[in-house]
């Protein structure tokens, strides 16, 4: 079984967070949702999760994919954090999947992950001009090689499905996207 670690930061776009939680766990993969901190994490819109566990309490843990979600300033937050940035580049090394949805694409830039590569991101977050070696697309999910990337809140359904694909096959995504009655 595939396993997952979801970071959650105060501050992150909880309808991101959710929604990659959730389809994940339908989809059968352990999902670790990790609070930077102790406690509980009160989310961009005023929405409190709780996570799992810490970010320290995992860190020393095997995961097949990290996913960031995003929202400000929750995506800042993670950027700023260095536990994240070694993780991140970390799983990069040992050919695992990251994956960045809205504004932490620009957490996945700031590591290094990005150069060279495709992505998307919220309009403006991966501006190209700033970061001339990120081929940045303006699609709803972009998969370059491990890296996953996607727009914002209206987009996670299309990137938790991506993400379900990439760890589990093309036959799980269809049948999580299926139950959910998708038009």
């Amino acid at each position: 079984m595939a396993r997952v670690l979801v970071p959650l930061a105060p501050g992150c776009e909880e309808l991101e967070a959710v929604t990659i939680i959730d389809l994940l766990r339908r989809a059968g993969v352990e999902v670790i949702s990790a609070g930077l901190d102790d406690g509980l994490v009160r989310c961009s819109r005023g929405t409190v999760l709780m996570p799992d566990t810490t970010l320290d309490e995992v860190l020393d843990q095997s995961f097949d994919m990290i996913v960031l979600p995003g929202g400000l300033p929750g995506a800042d937050h993670l950027n700023d954090d260095p536990r994240i940035q070694r993780l991140l580049r970390d799983m990069a090394e040992q050919g695992r999947f990251t994956a960045a949805i809205c504004a932490a694409p620009r957490v996945l830039a700031s590591a290094g992950l990005l150069d060279g590569r495709k992505a998307t991101a919220y309009p403006g977050v991966l501006a190209a001009g700033e970061q001339p070696s990120i081929q940045v697309l303006d699609r709803p999910v972009v998969r370059d090689g491990q890296i996953i990337t996607s727009r914002g809140p209206g987009t996670a359904m299309d990137f938790a499905l991506e993400l379900i694909e990439a760890l589990e096959g093309r036959a799980k995504r269809e049948e999580v996207e299926q139950a959910l009655v998708r038009p």
